[in-house]
C-alpha cells in the first residue's frame, strides 16, 4: 500500500503552510515495474467567480490622475480660457488690446477717447459673458453630479427634474407676451426663477410619499413634468404674434449666453456658490446614498434626508443659471462622467474636479458658437449636443468605465 503523504499528515504537514502556496510532497515508494513519481500538491484557496478555467482575466482598475496637479492645470487654465473668451470673436482684437483693456477694467485705469467702442467690446459684452459661462458650467457639472447620486441613475442631469422646463415656461411668457414688463431687465431672470421655484414645488409635491423622496419617484415625476411643461412652452411659441419674438424664445430655449450683463452675475455666481458648497460639504455622505439607502443607513447617513437637502439645492442652481442661460443641455450630463473617469468615483474627487472642468469646457463652446458661423451666434446648446454626443459614445466604449461605479 502506498503511504499517505497529503499536508494532513504528520509526514507530509510543511510548517508555515498556508492557504495559496504550494509544495512538492515526497515521491511514493518504487514499485516493481513502475518508476517513483514526484506529486506536486497545491492547497490554493477556491478560485473567485468567473475565474475558472477558460474565464478571461480579470481587467485591471483604469489609471487615475493625481487630483492636485489636475487641480492645479483647470485652475491654471481657467483664466486663460477666460481670456480667450474675451479675444475670440467676430470684431478682431489684437491680444494686447484685450490685456489691455481688462486691466483698465480690473484697475479703473483709464483709456484714450477713440478706443471706447473696443472698451465696450470687451468689458461691457465679452468679458461678463466669459464670465457667465464659466459659472454656468460649473454649477451645471456640479448639480449634474448631485442628481446622479441622488436618483442612482447614469444618465440623469439637471434637467431630468423638470425644473428646466418649467422655467422655460415663465422665460417664454416674457419673451413672447411681455409678461413682467415693469422689471425691466430683470422681467426674464426673475420669471424664469419664480417658474423654476414654482415647477420644483410641483415636482417636490408629486414626487414625495409618506416614506420621503425615492429616486424612481423622482424620475418619473420630473420627465412627466418635462413633458408637460415643454408642451405649455411649444403651445406659448405657436401662438406668438411675432416671428422674431419667437426665434429669440428658440434661441433661449436651445441655450444662449448672448444677453450676459454684469448685472445677471451676481445672483447665479452666489447660488452657485452656496450649492457647490453644500455638495462638497455633503460629499461623504454621496459616497454613501450612492451605494444604496440601506447601505446608506448602515453607515449612519439619512438617505431620504439627504435627497431632499439635494432636491432643493439642485433646484435653486439649475432655477439660477437657467434664468441667465437658458436650457444648455449635456453639460451636467457628460461633464460628471468625463470627471469620474479622470479620478475616480469618490465624491469628494469628482466635485474638486467637474466644477472646474465645466466651467472651462463652457468657455470654449462659448467661444466656438461665436466664431463657428461669425457674425451669426449659435445656440451653446447646439455645440454642448454636438461635441458631447460622440464623446460620449466613445465614453461608453472606453473599456474600464462602470458610469457612476467604484
Amino acid at each position: 500500500m502506498f503511504q499517505d503523504y497529503s499536508p494532513r499528515t504528520a509526514r507530509g504537514r510543511t510548517r508555515g503552510h498556508a492557504p495559496g502556496h504550494s509544495f512538492t510532497v515526497r515521491s511514493r515508494p518504487e514499485v516493481k515495474g513502475e518508476p517513483a513519481v514526484a506529486t506536486t500538491t497545491e492547497d490554493a484557496a477556491p478560485p473567485r467567480a468567473g475565474q475558472g478555467p477558460g474565464a478571461p482575466a480579470p481587467r485591471r482598475p483604469p489609471r487615475r490622475l493625481p487630483l492636485l496637479p489636475l487641480i492645479v492645470a483647470l485652475v491654471v487654465a481657467l483664466p486663460v480660457s477666460l481670456v480667450c473668451g474675451v479675444a475670440f470673436g467676430s470684431a478682431g482684437l489684437s491680444w494686447g488690446e484685450v490685456l489691455r483693456y481688462l486691466g483698465a477694467g480690473l484697475t479703473g485705469g483709464t483709456i484714450e477717447s477713440d478706443e471706447t467702442a473696443a472698451y465696450t467690446i470687451v468689458w461691457e459684452l465679452r468679458f461678463p459673458r466669459a464670465l457667465l459661462a464659466a459659472v454656468v458650467g460649473a454649477g451645471l457639472s456640479g448639480i449634474g453630479v448631485a442628481v446622479q447620486a441622488m436618483v442612482r441613475n447614469a444618465l440623469a442631469d439637471p434637467f431630468v427634474l423638470g425644473i428646466s422646463s418649467g422655467a422655460a415656461v415663465g422665460a417664454n411668457a416674457v419673451l413672447l407676451f411681455g409678461a413682467l414688463s415693469g422689471l425691466g431687465i430683470w422681467a426674464l431672470s426673475t420669471a424664469a426663477f419664480g417658474s423654476a421655484l414654482a415647477s420644483m414645488a410641483l415636482v417636490y409635491a408629486a414626487a414625495r410619499t409618506p416614506q420621503g423622496l425615492t429616486p424612481l419617484r423622482l424620475v418619473l415625476t420630473g420627465t412627466a413634468m418635462y413633458y408637460g411643461f415643454s408642451a405649455v412652452t411649444t403651445l406659448m411659441v405657436f401662438s406668438a404674434e411675432h416671428g422674431e419674438a419667437a426665434r429669440s424664445a428658440m434661441m433661449w430655449l436651445l441655450g444662449s449666453l448672448g444677453g450676459a450683463t454684469w448685472d445677471s452675475l451676481p445672483i447665479a455666481t452666489v447660488m452657485v456658490v452656496l450649492g457647490l458648497t453644500h455638495l462638497m460639504y455633503s460629499a461623504r455622505r454621496l459616497n454613501a446614498m450612492a451605494m444604496g439607502d440601506e447601505t446608506a443607513a448602515a453607515l449612519g447617513v439619512d438617505a431620504r434626508r439627504l435627497r431632499g437637502e439635494l432636491f432643493l439645492s439642485t433646484a435653486a442652481v439649475t432655477g439660477a443659471v437657467v434664468a441667465v442661460s437658458g436650457a444648455i443641455g449635456f453639460v451636467g450630463l457628460m461633464v460628471p462622467h468625463f470627471a469620474r473617469m479622470l479620478v475616480g468615483a469618490d465624491h469628494r474627487r469628482v466635485l474638486a474636479v467637474a466644477p472646474l472642468l465645466g466651467a472651462v469646457l463652457l468657455v470654449w463652446v462659448d467661444i466656438l458658437s461665436r466664431v463657428l458661423l461669425a457674425p451669426v451666434e449659435l445656440p451653446v446648446g447646439v455645440i454642448t449636443a454636438v461635441v458631447g454626443v460622440p464623446c460620449f459614445v466613445l465614453l461608453m466604449r472606453r473599456r474600464g468605465y462602470t458610469f457612476g461605479g467604484a
